[in-house]
């Protein structure tokens, strides 16, 4: 079977990462999570009282950041400079955080070249919100995402709970509208629908259900 890529973007909390997961596992191929890294860079700024709004402090700090992922006990974990941060970077302070990081031009141009590095041997699946419009614009298979907004903020409450993170159901929607706002409006590489992507609407959907209809478009493309 022919080696593709596989992009899928859409809304914030519409299951990408959980799609891409387990697409990826159904697949044997790699998965790469954008999203943790955009995550990650803003956690190193925090955790170093970096003024994002600085450009010369952000294009120092991102010389010192390094990102990579592995695989351990099934699961997929997001390493900054050498340490796990899975945990830290689903915290709420991060959340609140990560999309004004993300609209920084310097920060999106070193993860998406971080992004393609990773991507030259294709035989990979890849998500978040600029996947098949700017990092893998030539990727074979692009899905995109959405569904309701009550949907995605209790599919995020129940993600948050599962890792001891408290957090309010109102506040966690206000981030996500938030989120979707800042992301679709930023200058550098906003987010949208590729022309050439596939829409899944998972309100009504299992996970079994849109891993079923996302294989069906991969074996297609393979």
């Amino acid at each position: 079977m022919k080696r593709i890529i596989i992009g899928i973007d859409g809304l914030s909390s519409c299951g990408k990462s959980t799609l891409a997961k387990a697409l990826a596992k159904s697949l044997h191929y790699a998965y790469l999570d954008s999203g943790a890294m955009y995550r990650a860079v803003t956690l190193y700024f925090l955790e170093n009282n970096i003024d994002y709004e600085n450009p010369e402090a952000v294009a120092e700090a991102l010389q010192q950041i390094e990102i990579h992922f592995e695989r351990i006990d099934g699961q997929n974990r997001t390493f900054l400079n050498g340490r796990d941060v899975e945990h830290d970077i689903r915290e709420m302070r991060v959340s609140e955080h990560v999309s004004p990081v993300s609209t920084i031009s310097a920060v999106r141009r070193a993860m998406v070249a971080q992004q393609q590095a990773m991507g030259k041997r294709r035989h990979i699946v890849a998500d978040g919100r600029d996947i098949g419009t700017v990092v893998f614009p030539d990727a074979e298979l692009k899905i995109f995402l959405i569904a309701d907004a009550d949907v995605r903020t209790s599919r995020r409450h129940l993600e948050l709970a599962s890792k001891g993170i408290d957090a309010e159901w109102g506040e966690i929607q206000r981030n996500l509208l938030e989120r979707d706002r800042i992301d679709s409006g930023r200058a550098d590489s906003p987010l949208r629908k590729a022309d050439d992507a596939v829409v899944i609407d998972n309100t009504l959907l299992s996970e079994e259900q849109q891993l079923e209809k996302a294989l069906a478009l991969a074996k297609e493309r393979m």
